[in-house]
């Protein structure tokens, strides 16, 4: 048996899969069997008892925390709980202590969440260099270093590119960073879900994800990363009664801040978000991430081999460790608008990014998936 093959049982936690062919995990995922039932319980509970079981609820949020720590080796003092991807960028972007001159660089084909919060920063003097990126999605290692200096602060790139799926190597980047004396913040939403990262290994400073994407959650529920050692060097923001040590004692004022990252939860939670987050994610955990990388890169291999011999051309590059769930693809002389719309009819989920058409299946896909993908494509 390969490694992957009990991922098999991860499709009937999938109750998607019974009407669609859903490759779109990039853009909006569906919410997963255990997330759907976590939320559900929620409801129910709060439609019938109003906040009795705050206390079950918290302690729900409580082992996501864990959970999420854990699955990127963090200490869960280093986990808030936030509503989404900006979220926690802007929890950075605008806490991080800038003094006129500095600069921030990133590429210029980030998704808009991480750009606008760095760009909003001219008002204080904060310079944003966005790189080119290659036709491909890649990123030259040497332009990057070329373009930190003195006043580079922070580094910001995803850790894999939206449009084309270029996976970048955070090892060798982090270290790039660090040695020009910057720090690393990643948006890993197109990752984590996917890949196994280890924070201990891999020394990024912040990160930030929401759940809705590859983690099968529901929008609304992100989770959010800071190195122990950085927690003091950002001002908080959006602090609140949660964001203090004595947090339930309503009645005592003083602004003596938790000395972990859920000073930045400053009110009250999603609670229903997040504990269906907590549930895809124990889901997820329960396979892998080794497994369920490997069959994340089985099933693209194949789709861009199926896709091929059926006239398209892959945009995305597909060498090695850049790899990733996402592939990017056009059909010479097709309109990729009327191909995604042709596929929808056919059941088929897939997106438009760039005028190119995007499929990112996650492991409970499979080969039958990729049959009818290609009837899709083909009748288009």
């Amino acid at each position: 048996m390969d490694e992957y093959t009990h991922l098999d049982t991860f499709r009937r936690q999938m109750p998607v899969a019974n009407r669609w062919v859903y490759f779109d995990h990039a853009a909006v995922a569906p919410i997963s069997g255990p997330a759907h039932t976590a939320m559900e319980q929620w409801a129910g509970e709060a439609l019938e008892n109003g906040a009795v079981h705050y206390t079950n609820w918290t302690a729900k949020l409580a082992r996501l925390r864990s959970l999420a720590a854990e699955s990127i080796g963090a200490d869960s003092a280093e986990i808030a709980l936030v509503s989404n991807t900006t979220a926690g960028i802007n929890l950075v972007a605008e806490g991080f202590p800038w003094r006129p001159g500095d600069n921030v660089v990133t590429r210029g084909d980030e998704f808009p969440s991480n750009q606008y919060p760095w760009m909003n920063l001219t008002h204080r003097g904060v310079e944003v260099r966005r790189l080119p990126a290659g036709e491909d999605g890649s990123l030259d290692l040497d332009r990057l270093a070329g373009a930190c200096d003195a006043r580079t602060r922070i580094v910001t790139l995803s850790w894999v590119a939206y449009a084309t799926g270029w996976r970048h190597d955070l090892d060798q980047i982090a270290r790039l960073v660090h040695d020009r004396g910057a720090l690393l913040f990643v948006d890993a939403i197109q990752g984590l879900g996917v890949f196994p990262l280890d924070v201990r290994r891999t020394p990024i400073d912040f990160l930030a994800a929401d759940g809705h994407k590859w983690l099968l959650g529901p929008e609304g529920a992100a989770l959010f990363y800071c190195r122990r050692e950085h927690l003091d060097r950002l001002h908080p923001l959006g602090v609140g009664w949660n964001s203090v040590v004595d947090a339930h004692e309503f009645s005592r004022i003083a602004l003596d801040l938790k000395p972990t990252a859920e000073r930045y939860e400053g009110g009250s939670p999603n609670c229903a978000g997040l504990i269906g987050l907590g549930a895809s994610l124990e889901l997820l955990a329960s396979y892998g991430f080794k497994a369920i990388a490997a069959r994340v890169l089985e099933l693209t291999d194949l789709a861009c081999t199926r896709l091929k011999a059926a006239g398209a051309t892959i945009l995305s590059n597909r060498q090695g460790h850049n790899r990733s769930g996402i592939v990017a693809f056009a059909l010479p002389g097709a309109d990729s608008q009327q191909v995604r719309r042709r596929c929808l009819d056919r059941s088929v989920v897939l997106s438009c990014r760039g005028g190119a058409l995007r499929i990112s299946p996650h492991a409970y896909n499979n080969e039958a998936d990729l049959d009818r993908l290609i009837e899709a494509v083909e009748s288009a």
